[in-house]
Formats: C-alpha cells, sequence, structure tokens
C-alpha cells in the first residue's frame, strides 16, 4: 500500500463513491463523490497529537469494535493515506458547533473543516472493479447466540484478537470476564451454504482461515484445547491439505463432521448441542465458540451493477464466464477479486494482475502516453567514514512481543560507526518511511540498517525510501528479526533478544564495508516464450499479444489445447472444444504470435530481458531471443492402479465415461453407476486435492440423469468440495437423487472383480455397516499429476515444490512469479485447477511478464565501487580469516579462499 501511495501515476481518492459510468471502453467518463476527511492529508504528519486532546471516544471499528479510539483518528498504523480523519457522524463541531480543540492543537495546521463535498469527472480507459465482500448479517450471526452471548465471536473479531496489532495485541481473551479460554470451538459454514439466508454458494475461504487462526491461537497458547465442527472441509488450495493435517499432527486440532443444533450459555461456559456423521447427538462445552462467518456480496452490489451497467448473479456477484472470469458483461469494464466470487487472497492478487493485463490488451496502443515518470534526486557522493542509522521495528507485538526492541536499539547505538539508532512501531508504514527519510537527513546518515521482518517483501520498500533521499539502495541492510528471532524463539525472548542484538551486530559489520553499486540501464528484449500450449499457455500467449508484444508458443505435442480438449462440457454448459478452436485461431491469426508444435526447450541461456532459447522441432533447430518466459506447463490425470481398473471393462475413469456420454456410446441399459473420489489423492500416491474432481463427478453424474433418468447414482466421497458457485450443482444433484455417501481413508471402498462380475463395498457411518452394491459402471474420480519439469526446472534454475509443481516467489504476494527474474508460471504448472482459474492465472502471468517489456530497459549491477579505505578494511577482516582456516574449511567459500591467496602484497599481508 505504501507502494501506490507513493506512486505519481496513482491518484487515491478516499471517503469516495462511483456515481456513474458513462461512454465505451477506451473513452469512459467516472463520476466519483467523495467526502471530507476534514483534514488536510498533505500537511498531515500523523504525528496523533490531535488524537490526545478529541474528547470523543467511539468504538474501533477496524478492531471490530473489541477496543475503542477517538473519533479522530487512523484506522490502523500502515493505512495509506497516512494522515488522520474525522468521523462527521460523532464530530461535536460538526454536528453541534462546538469543540475544536483538535484545530489548536494541531501544529501542522492540517485541521479544515471547511472542506466540503466535491465531485470529480475522470477521463479514463478502462475500468476494475473490486470492491470486496461483504459481511454477513448480524440476524445470521444471531442463530448461533452472536450478540446474545458475549463469548461468541465471529471469525474477524478473534482475528484481530490473535493479531499482533489488534487490541490485546495477540492475546486472546473471553470478552465476557478477560480470562484466558481453554477450550474454543469453531463453527464452519456460518452464512455459507445456508439457503435460509439466501447464501445457497460455499465462500471458499472459511475452512482455511479457520485452521490458520487455530494453528496461530495454538502458538500463542500450546495448552488450548480446539475443535473444529464441519460438513465437510474444504482446504482445497496449493498445499491447503497439508496446512490441515499438520493442524492435527503438530497443534492436536479436532476436527469433528458435524451438524450444529444450537448453543445455549451453561454457567460461565458455551454447550454446543450436535449430531455426528453417524446421526448421534452430542453435547461439549466450551470456553469461546468462534463463528467462521462466510463471504457476502459487498454492501451496495446491486447500486455498483446498475451505475457500471453490468451484469450480477442471483447473489449478487458479478456475472462472468468461465473463459472470460475477469470480464464483465459490459466491454472496458473488469473484475477481480471476491466481488467475482468468494476467493482468498492468493486468487485476488491474481485476478487483479490479470485484470490488469486485459486493461493492458485494452489501451496498450496509448501505453505511457498519460504516465509521469518518477524522478530521483542525484545520488549523493558517499564519505569514506561510514555513518550507520539502525532503525528496530516493533511491528505490534508480532516483534516487541518476544524481543526486547529498547535493548535491542539501545545495543545498536554502541556499535562503531553507528551514528544514530530508533525504534519504532511499524517501519514499513508511509509515515514511518517519510520519519526514516528526514534522519537520513538530519544525522548525514550514508547507510542504513532495519531490523523488522523479512527481506523477500520489504526490502524494495526501504531501497526505494534511500532512493528517494540520494543514497544508493546497494548502502541498505534489512535484519529478519522477525522470522529468525521472535517466531523461532517465541517461547525464549531472551535468548531471542540477544540473537537479535548478535544479527544487527553482523548488519552493522557488513555495512561498514557497503558501497554504492552502479547499475547500467540494460535493453530490453521486447518479446516473450510461452512453454505449454494447453489453455493456460494460449491464453498467456494471446494476452502477450494483445498487449504488443511478439511471442513464441511453445508445444511439445503436435496439436494445442492440452487436457480441455478431452472435456466436452462444462458444469457451466459451456463446450469447452469450441472454445479451445476459437482461441486456437485467434492464436494462428495473430501475426505477433509464432506456434511451435511438436517442439522441445533444449537449452536457455542469459537473465531477464534478454534470454536466449535453443528450440527443437521436426523442422530442426532454431535459436530464439526474447525477454521474458512464462512456465504453462500443464499437467495430466493420474493413472489409478486400484479398483480392478484396466482389469474390468465396468471400471472407467471420469474422462472415459465424459467421452462416453458425448459421443454417445454410454449403455442404454445403465441403471447403477458408482463414482469413487480421490482415487490416488490426498494421501495415497498424490498427497494434495486436485480440485476439480468433486465439481467433474457432479457434472457427469447430472449428464448421466438427463440421458437416463431412471439411472441411480451414488458418489462416494471424503470431502465433497464444491467450493464457490459449484454448490449449487452440488444441491441440484441431491435434489436429482444423486446419493452422496461419505467415506474415511481408514475404511476406503473395496472392489472386486468375479468372473467379469464387478461389486464395490463400502462403509456407511449412517447405517454403522458395510454396503454391497453391483454396479454398471464404477467410475474414478482421478486427480491431476504435473506433467515432468525435472529439466526443465534444471535448465531454468527454478525450484518445484516435492510434488513437482512449480514453487512461486511469494504464496500471496507473487503467486505467479519466480524468485528468479523474467521467468513466470501459470495453469497447472503452479497447482491443479479448474479451467477458470487457470484462464485468470495465465492472464496474471502475462500481466506480470508485459512490465519489464513495457518498460524497455531493466536496471543490471555493473561493477563494485570499492573506496581505498573500504578495500583496506576488507583485507583486514577477511584475510587473517581465510589463512588461519585454510581452503578446506566449510565457513570460507571457494571464491573467498581464491581473492585471498591472489590478492597484491601492497600491505604486507600476504
Amino acid at each position: 500500500m505504501v507502494e501506490a501511495g507513493r506512486s505519481p501515476n496513482i491518484k487515491i481518492l478516499t471517503n469516495a463513491q462511483l456515481e456513474s459510468i458513462q461512454g465505451e471502453a477506451g473513452n469512459f467518463t467516472a463520476r466519483v463523490h467523495t467526502a471530507p476527511r476534514y483534514i488536510n492529508e498533505d500537511l498531515c504528519t500523523a504525528c496523533g497529537i490531535c488524537t490526545m486532546y478529541c474528547p470523543v471516544i467511539t468504538a474501533d471499528i477496524f478492531n471490530e469494535g473489541l477496543a475503542l479510539t477517538k473519533n479522530l483518528h487512523k484506522d490502523y498504523p500502515q493505512a495509506v493515506p497516512s494522515s488522520f480523519y474525522i468521523d462527521p457522524r460523532e464530530c461535536l463541531f460538526i454536528n453541534h458547533e462546538m469543540c475544536r480543540i483538535c484545530v489548536s492543537t494541531c501544529q501542522a495546521q492540517a485541521i479544515d473543516f471547511s472542506q466540503t463535498e466535491e465531485e470529480h469527472n475522470l477521463s479514463v480507459g478502462s475500468v476494475i472493479l473490486t470492491p470486496g465482500f461483504g459481511r454477513i448479517d448480524d440476524e445470521v450471526l444471531g442463530r448461533h447466540g452472536f450478540g446474545k452471548y458475549p463469548d461468541v465471536l465471529t471469525s474477524m473479531e478473534f482475528e484481530r484478537l490473535t493479531c499482533a496489532s489488534g487490541p490485546t495485541e495477540g492475546m486472546i481473551v473471553r470478552p465476557s470476564d478477560q480470562r484466558h479460554p481453554k477450550h474454543i470451538a469453531f463453527l464452519q459454514c456460518i452464512g455459507s451454504r445456508d439457503e435460509t439466508c439466501g447464501n445457497g454458494y460455499c465462500s471458499s475461504v472459511c475452512c482455511m482461515y479457520a485452521i490458520k487462526e487455530a494453528s496461530v491461537a495454538k502458538e500463542h497458547d500450546p495448552d488450548l484445547d480446539i475443535t473444529i465442527f464441519y460438513m465437510d472441509m474444504r482446504t482445497q488450495g496449493k498445499e491447503f491439505d497439508a496446512s490441515r493435517q499438520r493442524a492435527r499432527e503438530k497443534y492436536g486440532i479436532k476436527f469433528v463432521r458435524s451438524r450444529i443444533a444450537g448453543i445455549q450459555e451453561q454457567g460461565d461456559q458455551l454447550r454446543i448441542s450436535y449430531v455426528d456423521g453417524r446421526g448421534v447427538h452430542h453435547g461439549e462445552s466450551f470456553d469461546m465458540v468462534v463463528l467462521s462467518e462466510g463471504l457476502e456480496s459487498p454492501e451496495g452490489a446491486d447500486d455498483l451493477a446498475r451505475i457500471c451497467g453490468i451484469d450480477i448473479n442471483r447473489y449478487e456477484f458479478c456475472s462472468t464466464k468461465a473463459f472470460t472470469p475477469l470480464q464483465t458483461s459490459r466491454p472496458g469494464i473488469f473484475v477481480a477479486g471476491a466481488f467475482g466470487g468468494p476467493k482468498d487472497i492468493p486468487e485476488s492478487v491474481t485476478e487483479a494482475t490479470g485484470a490488469v493485463a486485459s486493461v493492458d490488451s485494452l489501451l496498450n496502443k496509448v501505453r505511457g502516453s498519460q504516465v509521469e515518470k518518477k524522478e530521483y534526486p542525484a545520488e549523493l557522493v558517499i564519505e569514506d567514514e561510514p555513518r550507520i542509522g539502525v532503525f528496530v521495528c516493533h511491528c505490534g507485538s508480532n516483534i516487541a512481543g518476544v524481543i526486547d526492541v529498547a535493548a535491542v536499539r539501545e545495543y545498536a547505538s554502541t556499535l562503531d560507526c553507528v551514528v544514530y539508532a530508533d525504534q519504532s512501531l511499524y517501519s514499513c508504514s508511509q509515515d514511518a518511511q517519510y520519519i526514516l527519510k528526514e534522519k537520513i537527513k538530519e544525522h548525514n546518515l550514508n547507510r542504513v540498517i532495519v531490523s523488522a521482518c523479512t527481506p523477500r517483501t520489504h526490502e524494495p520498500l526501504f531501497q526505494e525510501t534511500l532512493r528517494d533521499t540520494g543514497l544508493n539502495r546497494a548502502l541498505f541492510e534489512m535484519v529478519n528479526i522477525r522470522d529468525q528471532c521472535s517466531w523461532v524463539h517465541a517461547g525464549e525472548p531472551e535468548e531471542a533478544t540477544e540473537k537479535a542484538k548478535d544479527l544487527v551486530r553482523m548488519a552493522v559489520a557488513k555495512a561498514v564495508l557497503s558501497q554504492p553499486l552502479i547499475e547500467q540501464q540494460i535493453p530490453v528484449i521486447p518479446k516473450a516464450l510461452i512453454i505449454g500450449g494447453g489453455i493456460s499457455g494460449m491464453t498467456a500467449a494471446l494476452s502477450m499479444a494483445e498487449q504488443g508484444f511478439e511471442t513464441f508458443l511453445i508445444e511439445k505435442s503436435n496439436k494445442l489445447g492440452g487436457n480441455l480438449r478431452n472435456v466436452s462440457a462444462l458444469l457451466s454448459g459451456d463446450d469447452p472444444r469450441k472454445i479451445v478452436k476459437e482461441v486456437e485461431n485467434k492464436l494462428t491469426s495473430n501475426d505477433l504470435i509464432r506456434v511451435y508444435t511438436g517442439a522441445k526447450i533444449e537449452s536457455v541461456s542469459g537473465y531477464v530481458g534478454n534470454f536466449t532459447t535453443n528450440i527443437s522441432s521436426a523442422s530442426g533447430e532454431e535459436i530464439v531471443e526474447h525477454g521474458v518466459i512464462i512456465i504453462a506447463t500443464g499437467g495430466h490425470p493420474y493413472k489409478p492402479k486400484q479398483y480392478c481398473y484396466e482389469t474390468s471393462r465396468q471400471v472407467i475413469t471420469q474422462l472415459e465415461l465424459e467421452d462416453a456420454i458425448s459421443s454417445g456410446t454410454l449403455e442404454e441399459d445403465l441403471q447403477e453407476v458408482v463414482m469413487i473420489q480421490c482415487v490416488g489423492s490426498r494421501g495415497d500416491d498424490l498427497s494434495y486435492c486436485s480440485k476439480v474432481c468433486c465439481g467433474q463427478a457432479v457434472k457427469n453424474a447430472l449428464r448421466i440423469l438427463d440421458k437416463r433418468p431412471n439411472a441411480n447414482i451414488y458418489i462416494l466421497y471424503r470431502d465433497i468440495r464444491t467450493y464457490g458457485f459449484m454448490e449449487d450443482y452440488y444441491k441440484k444433484a441431491r435434489k436429482k437423487g444423486v446419493v452422496f455417501v461419505n467415506y474415511d481413508k481408514e475404511k476406503a471402498p473395496v472392489a472386486t472383480d468375479t468372473d467379469g462380475k464387478l461389486s464395490i463395498t463400502f462403509f456407511d457411518e449412517m447405517l454403522d455397516d458395510d454396503i454391497t452394491l453391483e454396479p454398471d459402471l464404477l467410475v474414478l474420480s482421478v486427480g491431476i499429476v504435473p506433467n515432468d519439469v525435472d529439466s526443465l526446472s534444471k535448465i531454468l534454475k527454478v525450484p518445484v515444490t516435492k510434488d513437482k509443481f512449480f514453487l512461486e516467489a511469494h504464496v500471496k504476494l507473487r503467486p505467479v512469479e519466480f524468485a528468479v527474474d523474467g521467468i513466470f508460471m501459470c495453469g497447472l504448472a503452479h497447482s491443479p485447477k479448474p479451467v477458470n482459474e487457470s484462464i485468470a492465472q495465465a492472464k496474471s502471468a502475462a500481466g506480470k511478464a508485459a512490465l519489464p517489456l513495457a518498460k524497455g530497459v531493466f536496471a543490471r549491477i555493473r561493477r563494485f565501487k570499492w573506496s581505498r579505505q573500504a578495500r583496506r578494511k576488507r583485507r583486514k577482516l577477511f584475510l587473517p580469516l581465510v589463512k588461519a582456516v585454510g581452503f578446506a574449511h566449510p565457513i570460507v567459500p571457494h571464491w573467498l579462499y581464491l581473492w585471498a591467496v591472489l590478492q597484491p602484497n601492497r600491505s604486507g599481508l600476504r
């Protein structure tokens, strides 16, 4: 957010509401109404003095009403803009023309009660809708004791309790008596999968965030006893099942499949009545109950749809299609995040970048025409004598809850060359960045160390701040005292503090030797290479070309389309083969796209902006040069070894069933079908969930019933994962008579083939007995296996997970990028996912890949700029160490030993 706040090309309008959108794609006029903040953002320094004198105390909405704040306030320390604001609903002066104490106490004279409402007419080429999600009504929550019993909390309230910046600084206490609870229950599907409140869909994220919150709570208090009551545990994302397993095995969190009957207060506890999977009634008492509330459509969604002229579905989420998941019904207006349907953070971030790629495709001919280029001050000449500033971050109680931050700051101030040491609540906040710049100038600092969290996410932010002051970004060091101290040594505060001091001392020693790095602008080859010709690779290639960049598309088989060629219909009724053909025609007719089929990558060399790839195909070898790479290598169906597959003609996979349905070869006298879910998945040959299997089973069951209405269909499942709007089709299948039977992994169904007669035996928990069926057809729902990428990962030097999917740079912030610059991923190469998510991710990868190509150049470090004094210090520090321990010692890298023995004998050290 800080980066967005200081970008010269982003104008942030707060307290704003969209009034109308007129025009057409490429030429819209958006009228926006803004209400006053009553504080001048440009003058406010976020010092907070005014809040000390404001007499009006109000509920802290950001902290879910669990704390109090002043009416003149800032929602949270990292808020952007960083200035405070006045809520007019409670202000004494605005409502009664009295008080004005804040005006006289504001030294910056930023408080301005003369501000009025404004109308803004914005000329824009495109619109992206990201209003987020709404909240479940209190009436629905009240059915489970919320508002009636103080110790019944929503998941959002519990999130604030566990957060280091929350009202209790991470301490979990009961609102009723401030005691630490010992027994906590999480109730799933509150306001989701519930037709009584109009939310028949699954909110997709609740199961996973309940596991996260429960795990965090156990880390805070290992003695907690936590139970999660659920209908189906929908942990379908990448590595999500592993998180569930870790919660059970490491933290001892209990999972109970159940239906909740009611909650009653019993003394100082809450008693939950529920029915388990066998239909047996139980009662259990807890100190606290957390309601895992679902995601609603955003407030005013119908008004927003009317203003924008777009369609919404019956749940008032934005209506999109499977093959255009980011496009609204109005050209030029796109959607991203939860407004398009309930989704988690990685998918929301992915869609945001994909929507930007869609906008760039629309507006690429005017790219850069209205961009304001940021100018940096001239780089300062650095004195030989280091002047180091050390800034230690509290991070709420995230760091300060374990580490004695004041002691670390005091220790840093005693180190050689440290001329200034300070501590701040949140070093990454906008106002903290402003203070950092002021301190650099005030104390003439020429090197800066920030002791906070991980440089993986925050280092570029601080480096940019240094550049704003005229310092070279190589003069910055970041010490990760959060991950490496407070998190891993949470139970050892004294030792964690000492380790933090050690890390700061090491950083200071390194900073003494730091020198400015000279960067040169390297031209970028404005071309892209896409590896994989399935729907993800095709979409990425088309998006790159639409953004104006020449693209090479490499497919190892002789046809484009990948697995989607084997799918005859989607749940939505769309024909994927028709769509594949349309996309293929667009590819072949686009002059900027060159397609290689039956091709293979032999070698890749170079770096971001300047890659060289050797491609071999039937027509020979060819070398192409390009600036970026997108990996879309796809996957293939798991080949089952169980349930008599390939030994009985009655046993087929879902894809084989799909082919039989579409080709009309389904048996006329088909009477009984059994489908088994998770074949080979979730702990057998594959450790993960493939996300598509449950929806595929429901789809094919409905298609069979369309052709054979009297057929009996049984689906044996572990967890039905028809997340999002797929839930509607699950309910439809049940209403049509499909029988869903839950089975445990330890009591998996057994198939036997006796003299050509197939039988299936499974345990029915409701009946508490084994059931044997003799179906006409047994259909296996098999998972997705990634294609062989070992060779490619080695060629590109990019990592893969233990399951052989490619590993992203950051699961939430950089979901389609690698740690290696200039290489991106999408589709099944990243993880199993349905077609709409694959297409959105392909758009996202294309959006990210277009950034270096659009810039035309990238900065590359050319050489070190060592001063004579720094060279002397370097020899003095390293040469005795190398000579003392020798070449073979593990702490001496080969390059350091060679450097030492090859040093010229200038100072007698050799």
